[in-house]
């Protein structure tokens, strides 16, 4: 008996508490490799993202320069067509001042006739048109004749750009309106066209990561890619979507050359991101199952032992019937014989004790009925019958109020309770101390403590005790104080635990019942 308690007790509970551990931990490894694994890669690519940004922007500056180059020589064409209108100038207020000799004439026209790029206009004081040259084909009629009279409207708008040259002449001032030329403003468009398309590629070719490029003020969106939900000719949203991205430290600096300096924003790919979170989620749900599936494992455990105790217990009251009923009869032929009366009766307790334990065994699985009685009188009767059976050095101590103490309570399965605590107390004691049973009537609440001043419990333990199997002693099954637990608990509808304990000083075990 001592080695099958040795298996079944502390020994088996300890095992399987090593092996819960030894799981924990061996899935906490898998749970820290598999995020440090993802760490990693997440770490790698935002790696090469950030290295593909840097060389986006780098094209861009390359390409700056490059662009630079071609602004510098559009400034020297455009200077180069102001000297030649500003020639014109001269030409014209020389054939207006004089008359010059045929082949001087010739010269000055040769001049004029030479200019097939740049459009102008020359008007008198009162802007009336005097003539034209290189103007689009827009502003002529039909007839092929200049649809104006006066510099108005749109040919007024479209000469705008520069401020007039003027001359003088004999009867009056003259002025001369010009534009850029034509081949200097298709430059200036396929150069424009080149800019804008480049950094489109640019920035929508960047890999799925979500860009911006915005002016150095970080007010104006200049370029954009692979941002979705967003409507660009909403100026509200395009503001919105400037104030999150900027609020982000990533970005790198460049220079354009329509303007200037210019910001690069960008997050992390939408791969980046469901990179980064797909284990947490993926934990979460793996988490929520074994839970869930640990639970139903558990709910069926102990549906399986619930269904074995209650078969057991059934079966341990339905062997002692047959010898307590014996028992019973024979007490009957010493009562005949004349046998001492006080050894009768101890006798007749102790099969009056045999017969409680079989009802108490016979219960089991089925709701008890529950009584209003005096509790103080159900404790007392079970502390008695423990005095003429616990060692001389016990004592014990009653503590309750004066009067009866009702509470509904099984008198039978109650008293079992507090036999497993005073048995637990006396072996913790080793057979010499003292036990206190106090009884406190609350309104609510009635409160019994069994003290004793015993080894004590260590405190990581106050609630494996009542685990099943476990047990301190060489010999037993560790079913006492479970078996106690459930009584309270389940049947009463109450609470059952270790109040307070220390080494060498005690242990205080609570039993709460509710009105």
């Amino acid at each position: 008996m001592g080695l099958i308690g040795k298996i079944t007790g502390l020994e088996i509970y300890s095992r399987k508490q090593r092996w819960k551990v030894y799981l924990l931990a061996f899935a906490a490894l898998i749970v820290l490799a598999s995020l440090y694994y993802t760490d990693t890669m997440v770490r790698k690519i935002e790696r090469d993202e950030r290295q593909r940004v840097e060389l986006w922007a780098e094209a861009i500056q390359k390409r700056e320069t490059l662009l630079q180059e071609n602004e510098r020589l559009f400034e020297v064409i455009q200077a180069e067509e102001q000297k030649r209108v500003d020639l014109l100038r001269q030409v014209y207020g020389r054939l207006g001042r004089d008359n010059s000799a045929g082949e001087e004439l010739t010269f000055y026209t040769n001049i004029l006739e030479s200019n097939t790029t740049i459009p102008l206009v020359m008007t008198d004081e009162n802007g009336e048109i005097l003539s034209d040259n290189n103007l689009e084909n827009r502003f002529f009629d039909e007839n092929n004749r200049l649809g104006y009279d006066y510099l108005e409207g749109d040919l007024a708008d479209y000469f705008s750009k520069y401020p007039p040259m003027t001359f003088s002449i004999i009867d009056g001032q003259r002025f001369i309106y010009y534009q850029d030329s034509r081949v200097f403003t298709e430059i200036q468009e396929v150069m424009s066209d080149l800019t804008d398309s480049f950094l489109s590629d640019i920035v929508v070719n960047s890999a799925n990561v979500p860009v911006i490029v915005v002016d150095a003020a970080g007010t104006e969106l200049i370029a954009h890619g692979n941002i979705e939900g967003v409507e660009f000719e909403d100026e509200e949203e395009v503001r919105e979507l400037i104030e999150t991205m900027t609020g982000r430290t990533r970005f790198l600096s460049v220079s354009l050359p329509t303007y200037g300096q210019c910001y690069v924003y960008y997050s992390n790919s939408l791969l980046l991101t469901q990179l980064r979170y797909y284990p947490v989620f993926q934990f979460l749900l793996i988490g929520i199952f074994l839970f869930v599936s640990y639970m139903l494992f558990s709910i069926a455990r102990n549906a399986e032992q619930n269904q074995v105790w209650v078969g057991m217990s059934k079966e341990t009251a339905h062997q002692l019937g047959t010898p307590l009923s014996s028992l019973m009869a024979w007490l009957e032929i010493l009562k005949m014989k004349g046998l001492d009366d006080d050894t009768i009766q101890e006798i007749s307790k102790d099969v009056k004790r045999l017969e409680n334990i079989t009802e108490r065994f016979s219960k089991i699985g089925s709701a008890p009925k529950l009584e209003e009685k005096n509790i103080t009188a159900s404790v007392s009767e079970v502390m008695e019958y423990m005095k003429k059976r616990s060692p001389k050095k016990v004592s014990y101590m009653l503590a309750a109020p004066g009067g009866e103490v009702v509470v509904p309570h099984n008198p039978n399965l109650f008293g079992w309770v507090i036999e497993n605590l005073l048995k637990n107390a006396i072996d913790a004691m080793h057979g010499s101390g003292r036990v206190y049973i106090t009884v406190e009537d609350n309104r609510e609440q009635v409160i019994v403590d069994v003290s004793d001043d015993g080894k004590g419990i260590p405190q990581n333990r106050y609630k494996t005790i009542f685990n099943p199997g476990y047990t301190s002693k060489k010999s037993g099954w560790g079913l006492g104080l479970s078996l106690s637990k459930r009584i309270i608990e389940n049947y009463h509808g109450g609470r059952l635990f270790v109040k307070h304990s220390a080494r060498n000083s005690g242990t205080t075990f609570r039993i709460i019942l509710n009105r």
